[in-house]
């Protein structure tokens, strides 16, 4: 027990030693959200990584895989394919960013449909759909600490710890915005990826391992199946959970924080190889692991303490020690994450929206939702505390959070679609699918296993083209769009309208009444 939270206590000082050196006092919002656009590709990329994969990938995701075995390797599947496509959405995500002094995603958005109202929706959907995410990692902070109490702290005891840990995280978070996030993602990955990796590769090829590589080759029957291969779901199911994956990685509101926080095009071209790298060994390792490790009574009896019961049989306190750190790491990164883009998106995007803020209103009210998110995500946690199938939650959160994709990937991607199309596809869409959510959590048995998201989603882009079709883009906003293109396109020197080094297009026409044709540049 000692020695356990003696490693935890170690590695969240080294933290906050990283913190206080490199403590900056922000200049301005901009500085506060994106870090001034300041951090080279190795830095982003493991930004990127820890906010795809949180603490809870050892806990809800490592027990799927004992419990489901192959089906395990969906994650994988979907966050390699969602970072790839991220390579081609990045690049033209950053030069707008960098030209109108974007911050959020629902500033992207809110830019290019010209709308305020656009904006507005696309906070709201992005806030209530890292919420989950939020909670699963207030969870997995619990169980860290609930193991290395050897059993003897209750959960609320384990709740309010992982709080004052996070609320103790966040003084710095608060203080010093983006920059402080991306230092320290950068050294809880190396602890949460990259020696989580190296320790799976020794549990795979260690003769005295009980996860060897060779008990891969005798799996029981159900670990070789996937849903729909003779089970109660439905033939579409595993596409629906492929296919929103994908689409939903590159929706997330962090991952455009994280965009933005580049210095430069080759950037954010090498982070998106860089973190599909990381993203990808790590995760097949760990579900190839945990698969191997199905076999074990222990690890069977408590799927979801599978890592540490792994790791504690194995190598005892020293090793489990280990993995409760890269549990650690992950989770705070991810909080740290969550939070900063929740903050943020409600302070820039819905309160800015309706009563114009100066840079220091804008920090202060972001730092204030930051606190208040924390604290509704550790009461959830508590109340959804020992459901089942954990990443259940993760997979809700998809659902909401893929309504973005239609105004996004048609609107960065094609001229074609107004505010009008945006606005009934994302509110129908995400209407619909929050309701048949409730009704269907996992999947719908009567459309073949589709999930909520996918069937919100049909609606979504159905609509979208629809009312855009029937509500004609004027002339003008035409050519403000045209102009969007241009600045988007590879060939166009990239400005900076925060700075004016570079003198924006002088045929840029106007937002309609009190919208501008950038977002809030700091």
């Amino acid at each position: 027990m000692v020695i356990m939270f003696s490693m935890i206590a170690l590695f969240f000082a080294a933290v906050i030693a990283i913190l206080y050196v490199t403590l900056k006092k922000t200049r301005s919002f901009d500085d506060y959200a994106v870090a001034s656009r300041s951090f080279g590709p190795w830095y982003v990329a493991m930004c990127y990584v820890n906010s795809w994969w949180p603490g809870t990938v050892f806990i809800s995701f490592a027990g799927l895989s004992v419990t489901s075995g192959v089906f395990g390797f969906y994650g994988l599947a979907y966050s390699t394919l969602g970072l790839a496509f991220m390579y081609f959405m990045a690049t033209r995500a950053w030069r707008w960013g960098k030209h109108y002094g974007l911050v959020t995603q629902p500033d992207l958005l809110k830019l290019r449909y010209n709308s305020k109202a656009v904006g507005i929706i696309t906070s709201i959907i992005g806030a209530v759909a890292i919420f989950p995410w939020t909670v699963l990692g207030m969870q997995a902070l619990a169980t860290v600490f609930h193991i290395a109490s050897e059993g003897s702290w209750a959960l609320p005891v384990c709740l309010v710890v992982g709080l004052l840990v996070v609320l103790i995280r966040q003084i710095w978070t608060v203080q010093m915005g983006m920059r402080g996030l991306v230092y320290t993602d950068m050294f809880q990955g190396i602890f949460a990826y990259v020696i989580a990796a190296i320790v799976c590769i020794w549990l795979l090829v260690a003769p005295s391992s009980p996860a060897n590589w060779g008990d891969l080759s005798h799996l029981a029957g159900n670990l070789i199946k996937v849903p729909g291969d003779g089970d109660g779901y439905g033939s579409l199911y595993l596409f629906c959970q492929v296919f929103t994956g994908v689409v939903g990685a590159l929706c997330w509101p962090m991952s455009f924080v994280r965009i933005y926080t580049a210095n430069n095009i080759r950037s954010v071209k090498k982070s998106t190889n860089y973190a599909i790298i990381i993203s990808g060994v790590f995760y097949a390792l760990l579900t190839l692991v945990m698969i191997a490790a199905a076999h074990i009574p222990n690890v069977a009896k408590n799927p979801q303490a599978g890592w540490t019961t792994l790791l504690q049989d194995y190598g005892g306190t020293w090793l489990i020690g280990l993995g409760l750190v890269m549990i650690f790491a992950g989770s705070i990164g991810h909080i740290d994450g969550s939070v900063q883009a929740a903050g943020t998106q409600i302070a820039n995007d819905i309160v800015d929206s309706r009563k114009n803020m100066s840079d220091h209103q804008k920090t202060v009210f972001s730092k204030i939702c930051m606190i208040v998110f924390v604290f509704a995500a550790a009461i959830a946690a508590y109340f959804t505390n020992g459901m089942p199938r954990l990443q259940l939650l993760a997979q809700m959160s998809y659902q909401g959070i893929i309504q973005i994709s239609v105004p996004l990937f048609l609107g960065v991607f094609f001229k074609f679609g107004n505010k009008f199309g945006a606005i009934a596809g994302m509110v129908s869409g995400f209407v619909l699918a929050a309701a048949l959510t409730i009704a269907f959590p996992d999947d719908i048995p009567a459309l073949g296993s589709l999930t909520s998201g996918v069937v919100g989603l049909v609606v979504n882009l159905v609509l979208y083209v629809v009312v855009s079709m029937a509500t004609k883009t004027g002339k003008g906003e035409a050519e403000r769009v045209n102009e969007l293109f241009l600045v988007a396109s590879a060939s166009a020197p990239v400005s900076d309208r925060s700075t004016g080094a570079v003198e924006e297009p002088v045929s840029l026409v106007a937002m309609e009444g009190s919208e501008t044709a950038a977002a809030p540049s700091a």
